[in-house]
């Protein structure tokens, strides 16, 4: 059954009651709903409210009789195009429907009324109102459809640049570390070739292979960012909680970047005075806090950089703070898309992965990561995580 929205609007006027209940009665189906007025001021108003697909006109009305009410319809944009059809109990000799013409109406009937001939002529304006509105719905399902099909199109577009650049950069930050062990591989065979034992030295060896462990462990990190960024888009990615104690793990992760925090020219200030336990992927959240370390000691100036830890209202708040260049505000929600990155004319690193798969590690927890920023003031990472199943 149709809603009042799906169905036609038919509007008949007489000043007379019983004649309206009688045409009412003639035309009226399931698929339209009669409006009537007994007047041509009441009318106008329910031709100004509605839509119709007819109206249906009594001529000799007192007051606007159904010719002026045809003249003002016809004068206004809104009511210009209704179809009308007349309804006369005068003689034709009258010539009534001569005027009725003239003020563009579709066809004039005379009373009495033949009921077959009124219903066949209401349902041809009917079935044509149904066509208009068919139409109608087809052009729009057919814009909508052209609009998806441009944004669906710019989508693609975009999604093959993106592409293009991910290729472009993956290309150029392997290409370095690579390139590093080729010249490394290459200085090696000189040096036996010419038989120089003494370039390998226990403490030359020590160094070559520190530089290549840097060189591998570089491109272990892209390869991994790729794979995570895979995963999570499949919703594959593996987080597997247990009981973890982050003052502790913060701690061993300062440790272990020691040797890239000097390299760097910074510090890092870990300030985590008691104990935090919960139930996270100890390796996950390991994998964030070195993403937010690395990003300080890369974009911080090589000032000092400051992460806290703090438990309140049942949340562990990790907190990574820089001194650098700071992130402008636009910037802010852009950092955390895949490929994004928030390069300075000095810093221009990475494949702009990192803070979006740390997000994503962090939402994978039922956390948050949010960055607060402002252009030469530093830039604060804040890492919240719920304390599940906490035990502290």
């Amino acid at each position: 059954m149709k809603s009042d929205q799906q169905k036609i609007k038919l509007l008949i006027v007489d000043d007379l009651p019983e004649n309206l209940l009688a045409l009412s009665k003639i035309i009226e189906q399931e698929d339209r709903i009669v409006y009537q007025a007994n007047s041509g001021e009441a009318a106008l108003s329910l031709l100004l409210e509605h839509d119709f697909a007819l109206a249906i006109l009594d001529v000799m009305m007192p007051g606007m009789d159904g010719i002026e009410l045809a003249e003002l319809m016809r004068g206004t944009e809104r009511t210009r195009n209704v179809p009308i059809v007349f309804v006369s109990a005068a003689g034709r000799e009258l010539n009534y429907a001569f005027k009725g013409y003239e003020t563009g109406a579709v066809d004039f009937l005379y009373k009495p009324l033949d009921i077959a001939a009124v219903k066949s002529k209401v349902n041809v304006f009917v079935a044509l109102c149904q066509q208009r509105n068919e139409v109608k719905r087809q052009v729009a399902e057919l814009e909508e459809s052209r609009r998806e099909l441009r944004a669906t199109q710019v989508e693609l577009e975009r999604s093959l640049k993106m592409r293009d650049d991910f290729m472009s950069m993956v290309a150029h930050e392997l290409r370095t570390p690579l390139n590093t062990l080729f010249l490394e591989t290459q200085l090696r065979g000189m040096q036996l070739d010419k038989g120089n034992m003494a370039a390998f030295s226990e403490e030359n060896m020590r160094k070559m292979v520190a530089r290549d462990g840097r060189q591998i462990q570089s491109m272990i990190r892209l390869i991994n960012d790729m794979v995570d960024v895979s995963r999570i888009r499949s919703g594959k990615l593996s987080i597997r909680p247990a009981e973890t104690e982050l003052s502790a793990l913060l701690s061993r992760i300062v440790s272990d970047l020691a040797q890239r925090t000097e390299a760097a020219g910074g510090t890092i200030e870990l300030h985590a005075p008691a104990p935090v336990a919960g139930v996270w992927d100890e390796f996950r959240v390991e994998q964030i806090i070195i993403n937010l370390l690395t990003n300080a000691l890369r974009y911080g100036g090589s000032k000092p950089v400051k992460i806290s830890l703090d438990a309140r209202d049942g949340y562990a708040i990790i907190v990574v703070r820089d001194q650098g260049v700071g992130i402008a505000p636009e910037d802010q929600l852009r950092i955390f898309a895949p490929f994004e990155r928030a390069g300075t004319k000095d810093v221009r690193e990475g494949l702009g992965l990192g803070l979006y798969i740390a997000r994503q590690l962090a939402e994978s927890h039922d956390g948050t990561l949010d960055v607060d920023s402002a252009p030469n003031q530093g830039a604060a990472f804040r890492l919240t995580l719920p304390l599940h199943g906490s035990h502290a």
